[in-house]
C-alpha cells in the first residue's frame, strides 16, 4: 500500500473496531441533532407558548453544557460502560417522560421544565468519549488527524440531518415522537458504543500509563489547567462559538435585507457543505506547522472572512462567502480537539474534550444573545465585523503566548501536534504526545 493509502480516510475506518465504534457513536450523537428542535416543537405545541419552549430548551442546554466536563471526568476515572450506560438510561427515560407529558395539549410547563433540566444534566458525553477512543484506536499521529477530521465532519452533518428528522415527526402532527425518537437513538447508540471492544479497553485501572510522572502530577494537582495548554483550544473554540452564534441571527437579517428570509436555507446549506469539505481537505493534508501554530492562524482567517461576508452586495455573493467561512469551521474544531486529546496521555482526554465542547456551546448561546442587542443599533457590516472579533482576540492571545514561549520567556511549555517535535515517550495504543510543565496557565470554561 502507498504512503497516502496508509493514511487515507479508508485506512482510518479499516482500523479494527473503528467503523462499528464510530457508527454506534454517530447513532447516539444523532439524538442531540434531533432533540433540540423536537423539544421546542413539543413544548410549544403542548403548552401553546413559545416562551415556555424557549425556557425548556435553555434549561436543557444549560445543564448539558455546564455539567458536561464533570460527567466526562467520571468517564475518565471509571470504566466507561459503568458510567455511560446509567447516564444514557436515565437521560432516555427523562426524554421519554417529556414525550409522554407533552403528547397532548395542556401540559404543565413547570413539569416540562424540570424534566428538560434533568435530562440535560445527565446527557452522556458521547462525542468527547469517541474522540478519546480515536486516540486509542488509530496507530499514528497523521491517521489521528484524519480520524478527528472525519469525526468533526460527521458531527456537522448530524446537526443538519437531525432537524430534518424532527420536522418529519412534526409533519405528522406528533412532534413528541421526535423527542421519543431521540431517546431511542441515545440509548441504542450508547449501548452499542459501550459494548464495543474499543470501549472495553478504557478501564483506568488497566491503563499502562496510569503510573507515569505526568499522570501522578495531574492527579496531585486535580486540575487540567496547570501546564497542559488546554487554555488555547478552549479560548479559540469559545470564540468560534460566539462567532457562529452571532452568524445564526445575522444570516437571517442579511437575507431579509437583500431578498427573502426563505433564502436563509441556502446560506446554512452552503456553510454546512463548506465545513464538510474543509474538514475532509484539512484532515487529508500533512502539515509542517504544529497544532498550536495552526489553531490561531485558522481562527484569524475565519474571523476576517466573517467580517468580509458583511460586505457582500447580493445573496449569491453572500452564499459564496458563507461557504468560505464554513471551510474553516471543521478544521478549527479538529485542531482544537487534537490539542485537547493530548491529555489522553494522562488519562484526562474525555474531560479535556468536554471543556472544549462546552466552551463552544456557551459561546454559541452568548453570541446569539449578544448580537441581538446591537443589531438594531449598528449596520450589518459592523455587526459582521463584531461577529468575527471574538475569533481575532483569542487568536492574538494564543499567538502572543507562542511567541513568548519560543522567545525563551516564561511562557508555557506545551505539547505539540507536529511530528517534528522531540521524541516523546510512547504508550501502546496512545498517540505520541508530550505534556510538559509550565509556570502559569488559567482558562475559561
Amino acid at each position: 500500500m502507498s504512503e497516502a493509502g496508509k493514511t487515507s480516510y479508508r485506512a482510518v475506518l479499516a482500523v479494527p473496531h473503528a467503523l462499528s465504534t464510530f457508527a454506534a457513536a454517530l447513532v447516539g450523537r444523532l439524538a442531540y441533532g434531533v432533540v433540540f428542535l423536537a423539544l421546542v416543537l413539543t413544548v410549544s405545541r403542548s403548552t401553546g407558548s413559545y416562551s415556555a419552549a424557549g425556557a425548556a430548551l435553555a434549561l436543557f442546554g444549560l445543564t448539558s453544557s455546564v455539567l458536561a466536563p464533570y460527567r466526562a471526568r467520571l468517564v475518565d476515572r471509571h470504566e466507561a460502560r459503568r458510567v455511560l450506560l446509567p447516564m444514557a438510561g436515565l437521560c432516555s427515560a427523562l426524554l421519554a417522560g417529556i414525550a409522554v407529558v407533552g403528547w397532548q395539549s395542556g401540559a404543565h410547563r413547570f413539569a416540562l421544565w424540570v424534566l428538560a433540566a434533568a435530562a440535560g444534566g445527565c446527557v452522556p458525553p458521547l462525542g468527547a468519549f469517541m474522540r478519546t477512543l480515536w486516540a486509542r484506536l488509530v496507530p499514528d499521529e497523521q491517521l489521528l488527524q484524519r480520524a478527528y477530521s472525519l469525526d468533526a465532519v460527521g458531527e456537522e452533518l448530524l446537526y443538519v440531518l437531525g432537524p430534518l428528522l424532527a420536522g418529519i415527526f412534526t409533519a405528522f402532527n406528533k412532534p413528541a415522537l421526535g423527542v421519543a425518537f431521540s431517546a431511542a437513538l441515545l440509548l441504542g447508540g450508547t449501548v452499542f458504543l459501550a459494548s464495543s471492544p474499543a470501549a472495553a479497553n478504557t478501564d483506568p485501572a488497566a491503563d499502562p500509563d496510569s503510573d507515569s510522572p505526568d499522570a501522578a502530577a495531574a492527579s496531585a494537582s486535580r486540575s487540567l489547567w496547570a501546564g497542559t495548554g488546554l487554555i488555547d483550544p478552549v479560548l479559540v473554540t469559545g470564540g468560534l462559538g460566539l462567532c457562529l452564534g452571532a452568524l445564526d441571527l445575522l444570516v437571517v437579517a442579511f437575507a431579509g435585507a437583500h431578498g427573502s428570509t426563505a433564502e436563509v436555507s441556502w446560506v446554512t446549506a452552503a456553510m454546512a457543505a463548506g465545513s464538510a469539505v474543509g474538514g475532509l481537505l484539512y484532515g487529508a493534508r500533512s502539515w509542517r506547522w504544529s497544532l498550536r501554530a495552526r489553531l490561531p492562524v485558522l481562527a484569524v482567517a475565519l474571523g476576517l472572512f466573517c467580517a468580509a461576508a458583511g460586505h457582500a452586495g447580493t445573496m449569491v455573493l453572500f452564499v459564496l462567502a458563507a461557504a468560505v467561512v464554513g471551510l474553516l469551521i471543521s478544521p478549527i474544531l479538529t485542531t482544537a480537539y487534537l490539542i485537547s486529546g493530548e491529555l489522553g496521555a494522562i488519562g484526562r482526554g474525555t474531560e479535556a474534550s468536554a471543556w472544549v465542547n462546552s466552551a463552544f456551546n456557551a459561546g454559541n448561546a452568548a453570541g446569539a444573545a449578544g448580537i441581538g442587542l446591537v443589531l438594531t443599533h449598528l449596520s450589518l457590516r459592523w455587526c459582521f465585523a463584531l461577529a468575527g472579533a471574538p475569533l481575532l482576540v483569542p487568536a492574538a492571545l494564543v499567538l502572543a503566548r507562542l511567541a513568548r514561549r519560543d522567545g525563551g520567556g516564561d511562557g508555557d511549555a506545551e505539547p505539540s501536534g507536529s511530528t517534528e517535535t522531540a521524541e516523546p515517550s510512547k504508550t501502546p495504543g496512545t498517540p505520541e504526545t508530550t505534556i510538559a510543565p509550565s509556570d502559569n496557565i488559567h482558562a475559561l470554561s
